[in-house]
């Protein structure tokens, strides 16, 4: 009987279910987009049971598609969009409020707050983490504090804390596991990377009851399997890695100083730092990328907090473009964004500003300026953001990159990759299977089980599809770039409430 890994993929967007083969191919996939919910200006949330009940879903399609049986899976993994945050009943089962989405800016004040008392160093020692809004701890404080009846609950053992892996590892195995592994543990702000444990300190100046939080284990490792009543027979679940650090394993960045980028909602730069956490200078994140026995391994990272998103906002909210897909040719329709430059602030700016009161804006409109200027200045903001974090990313480490690695929905737009290549003026790599986050996961879950035997047979199935070369000018490049990193300048600071 032939077997496969299976990867859920839980997204900010959609859920995907994705079947593995031996060789590390697709064999199908399932996919389903669900509900962005905006209560208020800057705040996003889900529905958890819409999350859960859309992963369900894809996963029976998936079985359906390939015309697989349960028993043919020789292991799950589940990776998932970080630091949206799910408290639940842990004796109904049921959400207390809905998730708080990573993109979230609710807390901004909470953290002013924690960054008044001088906490920012602490944090960042024990974390790696800035302190801001987009991290989870803060956003559990909030639930606490807000929403009635929560923290007696909290106070009396009832409630679960959880990252999407969390609530859907529970829901999968009908309450029996409440577990994250050490790659969503660390982007929590209340997660000690150095010590491998919920920081006490920061816990009691976030107020939250630690016995709200899940235990942490490995990245690979078999925890336990599926409740059998799901579908027909039990399924080993043996791999869990946040999707950014996932993708990092999946596009086989192994090596100390090799680094990718995933342009999806947002954009996510991560560089393997190896066994030792590297303190960035310029605000970049210090994260773990996972454990595979006792071996910890180290990265870090520059997101940026709208990436793909960009596109899809020109998509649904201003009608330029009726599919994504079409921006590439759009934008291919000028040969220059016409001075034209966009800042994608929508949810405040990322690394390495950190400014969580800034906005998105389109600047350098004139007469002439048409559509596809705004969609080739689009383009080039997700590049140009990409090309900050990466600047920062090299002083850090101390590290020249020699090539990116990319993946991710937005890497399949061939203008999007050269204009890249450009801004960095570093060598592009496409790989032939684009789908790396579901993929690192599953060789997680497959390492665990045996499915792959090691690192090494892993690495020999890793292929190229595409490489892109800077051929431009740098000098034009540059003037460009200084004009954009001009209009971030303007961005910055515009909301102040």
């Amino acid at each position: 009987m032939t077997k496969y890994i299976l990867s859920l993929d839980a997204g900010t967007t959609s859920n995907r279910a994705i079947l593995f083969n031996h060789s590390g191919e697709i064999v199908a996939t399932a996919q389903k987009e669900f509900e962005q919910i905006y209560p208020h200006s800057g705040w996003v949330e889900h529905n958890p049971e819409v999350i859960w009940e859309t992963q369900l879903g894809v996963v029976r399609e998936v079985f359906d598609k390939a015309g697989v049986l349960p028993e043919q899976i020789a292991a799950a993994g589940l990776t998932n969009q970080r630091e949206t945050t799910i408290l639940w009943n842990r004796e109904t089962g049921k959400p207390v409020y809905n998730a708080i989405v990573w993109q979230d800016r609710r807390t901004a004040a909470i953290c002013d707050e924690l960054k008044a008392k001088g906490l920012e160093h602490t944090i960042a020692g024990k974390t790696g983490l800035v302190v801001d809004a987009y991290f989870s701890g803060t956003k559990i404080k909030w639930i606490l504090d807000n929403v009635p009846g929560v923290r007696e609950l909290a106070n009396e053992g009832k409630i679960a804390f959880g990252t999407v892996d969390s609530w859907l590892l529970w829901k999968l195995t009908g309450g029996r596991l409440h577990i994250t592994d050490v790659s969503n543990a660390s982007r929590t702000m209340i997660y000690n990377i150095h010590e491998l444990c919920w920081d006490k300190e920061l816990l009691r100046v976030l107020d939250i009851p630690e016995s709200i939080l899940p235990e942490v284990k490995p990245s690979s490792m078999l925890y336990g399997a599926t409740d059998a009543a799901l579908f027909g027979k039990e399924i080993p679940l043996a791999g869990i890695a946040g999707d950014q650090q996932a993708a990092l394993f999946g596009q086989m960045c192994i090596e100390p100083g090799m680094v990718k980028n995933t342009y999806g909602t947002g954009c996510f730069v991560v560089m393997n730092t190896g066994k030792k956490p590297i303190a960035s200078k310029h605000k970049l994140l210090t994260t773990i990328g996972w454990q595979i026995g006792k071996e910890v391994t180290y990265a870090l990272e520059g997101s940026i907090f709208m990436g793909g998103a960009v596109v899809q906002w020109l998509r649904d909210k201003m009608g330029i473009i009726q599919s994504s897909s079409e921006i590439e040719e759009l934008a291919g329709q000028v040969e220059d964004s016409g001075g034209v430059a966009l800042v994608q602030g929508f949810v405040g700016l990322g690394a390495p500003h950190w400014d969580q009161y800034a906005t998105g804006a389109i600047i350098g409109l004139r007469r002439e300026s048409g559509k596809a200027h705004i969609a080739m200045a689009a383009l080039e903001a997700i590049a140009f953001s990409t090309m900050e974090v990466i600047e920062t990313m090299v002083d850090d480490s101390g590290i020249e990159l020699n090539e990116l690695r990319v993946d991710g929905g937005a890497s399949v737009n061939n203008l999007l990759m050269q204009i890249q290549s450009e801004a960095i003026q570093t060598r592009l790599v496409r790989p032939a299977i684009t789908e790396t986050t579901a993929l690192g996961v599953a060789y997680l879950a497959g390492l665990a089980v045996g499915f792959w035997e090691s690192v090494a047979e892993i690495k020999n199935q890793w292929q190229v599809d595409a490489v892109f070369e800077p051929v431009i000018d740098p000098a034009k490049i540059k003037k460009t770039t200084d004009r954009w990193r001009k209009a971030v300048e303007r961005s910055k600071h515009w909301y102040e409430e």
